[in-house]
């Protein structure tokens, strides 16, 4: 398990030329034209993790299988869309779908590629894609908060439940304020998270720079930046421009080279993917053994049944314990004999909480 993440923002930003990047696929057409990506294009990555290749390398598997991340990318927006202008309606029926916004925001100059707002202003524009959102949550929200009402005047409890969340929404919807930002009790979460509302996901800002800012970024995406900070969000810098190139190239060393040459250390999926785990409380652990490596992605906090679940449903319901070997001491021992011989791995029960890079093998018993 990965996460889903949609690729946003107003057309000609560079969407589609990262989802083709992040993809190496040419699945998407890079337009400079609005609406070029009509129906969602949709692809999967396997996310980078030196730590899985390390283990492999020590367990000598025969087989790598990295924990996969989709992306998907969605028709550009313009104002308006909340009224259903331009591809508005399909924009927002697929955004609802994800579990996290990837909102592009172009910080580059290029008088070759049109902007539809005629001038290069990142914060404009996610003010503006902002705004529409809020519009279609509030419009949702509204729209289904008289039924609601009237139910509860009936002694309905559910509804009443109900109406305390919707009335919470409401109230920062209407002072201009993502749903992302209401205050929730843990019983009221999974009601809040029925109402399926765009504002309240995770958003990451992807600031996409022209090719010599890709280090260190620019003035655009410091703006960005401290913009996010205040907006409780992520943002990272991103050269959709290099990430093309990149993509082209089959040789890792000759990718390294040149990324080097431009003063990176990576190439930015790691950076979006980094980004997003932090944005979403996501963490891996390691099914490491000589048939296979395999790289698993769970929830912060996630128990360790539910984690067996995540391998095979069988595996949870039998759940009798995890053997368990940190990240850490797999590879200061040399592999899981080692860890054994040095008392390192642990038999945890039930109630343990899975730790990020935890090498587990489950016991299980149908």
């Amino acid at each position: 398990m990965g996460f889903n993440c949609g690729i946003v923002g107003l057309p000609n930003v560079g969407k589609s030329t990262l989802f083709n990047a992040l993809t190496a696929t040419a699945a998407a057409e890079a337009a400079n034209y609005p609406f070029c990506t009509i129906e969602p294009n949709v692809g999967r990555v396997a996310v980078p993790d030196e730590r899985l290749e390390i283990c492999a390398q020590l367990a000598k598997s025969a087989k790598i299988i990295a924990t996969q991340l989709e992306f998907v990318d969605i028709a550009g927006l313009v104002r308006g869309a909340s009224r259903g202008e331009g591809l508005g309606n399909q924009f927002l029926g697929h955004i609802r779908e994800v579990d996290a916004i990837a909102h592009v925001l172009r910080c580059f100059e290029d008088g070759n590629v049109t902007h539809v707002e005629g001038s290069i202003d990142p914060i404009r524009d996610a003010e503006t894609v902002e705004t529409e959102l809020l519009l279609a949550d509030l419009d949702s929200i509204e729209r289904r908060f008289a039924a609601t009402q009237k139910k509860a005047r009936g002694a309905d409890k559910e509804a009443q439940a109900q109406l305390a969340v919707m009335e919470a929404v409401l109230g920062a919807l209407r002072e201009g304020k993502p749903a992302r930002g209401v205050a929730v009790a843990p019983e009221q979460r999974a009601i809040f998270k029925g109402l399926q509302l765009i504002t309240a996901k995770p958003v990451l800002y992807v600031c996409n720079v022209e090719e010599g800012a890709a280090a260190e970024g620019n003035a655009q995406s410091a703006r960005v930046a401290a913009f996010a900070k205040a907006q409780g969000a992520a943002a990272v810098v991103i050269s959709a421009a290099i990430e093309a190139e990149v993509s082209q190239l089959a040789d890792d060393a000759e990718k390294r080279e040149f990324l080097s040459s431009l003063g990176l250390a990576e190439a930015g999926l790691a950076r979006v993917i980094r980004a997003g785990y932090r944005l979403l409380d996501l963490i891996t652990f390691f099914t490491v053994g000589p048939k296979e490596a395999h790289a698993w992605t769970v929830a912060q906090g996630t128990k360790a049944p539910q984690a067996a679940g995540v391998i095979h449903t069988d595996f949870e319901k039998g759940f009798i314990r995890a053997e368990t070997i940190a990240y850490a001491d797999f590879v200061a021992c040399g592999g899981e004999q080692g860890a054994k011989e040095a008392g390192r791995m642990r038999l945890e029960g039930a109630d343990y909480v899975i730790e990020d890079g935890d090498i587990l093998h489950f016991r299980f018993n149908l």
